[in-house]
């Protein structure tokens, strides 16, 4: 069941963006280096995923709502799995592994189809129906 709407997801996507560039500071982790880079590296990949997506927050429209999902689940698993891939999670793993599985979640959960193509496709119907 997909109950996030892609306009909702395209504001969690650059919060979420913005939130991991901010974390190593917010959440005392910057002097882990490899913890803090690995939230950068994961932001900066998700601006740019959004930023290219074929969606309500995109600019480029370049890349499929499909594979934007495809994607976050990707970068989800590896967000959540990096404490222990880059071994710092005797220092920090509580917000890699948080934001890794608020990511998946929001891969799996997340409508594909545009609500403006759907509105469109019924008003298509009723008026061809007269």
């Amino acid at each position: 069941m997909r109950f996030i709407s892609r306009k909702f997801h395209a504001v969690l996507d650059y919060m979420t963006g913005i939130l991991l560039i901010a974390a190593p500071w917010l959440f005392n982790f910057a002097d882990v280096e490899s913890a803090k880079w690995v939230a950068i590296a994961s932001s900066i990949i998700l601006l740019v995923l959004s930023f290219l997506t074929d969606y309500e927050g995109g600019g480029k429209k370049s890349v499929s709502m499909s594979g934007h999902l495809t994607m976050d689940v990707i970068l989800g698993i590896f967000l959540a799995a990096s404490p222990w891939i880059f071994n710092f999670d005797e220092y920090v793993y509580l917000p890699h592994l948080i934001v890794g599985i608020l990511e998946v979640g929001a891969g799996l959960l997340t409508e594909r189809t545009s609500e403006h193509s759907h509105k469109h496709h019924i008003d298509g119907n009723i008026s061809h129906a007269h």
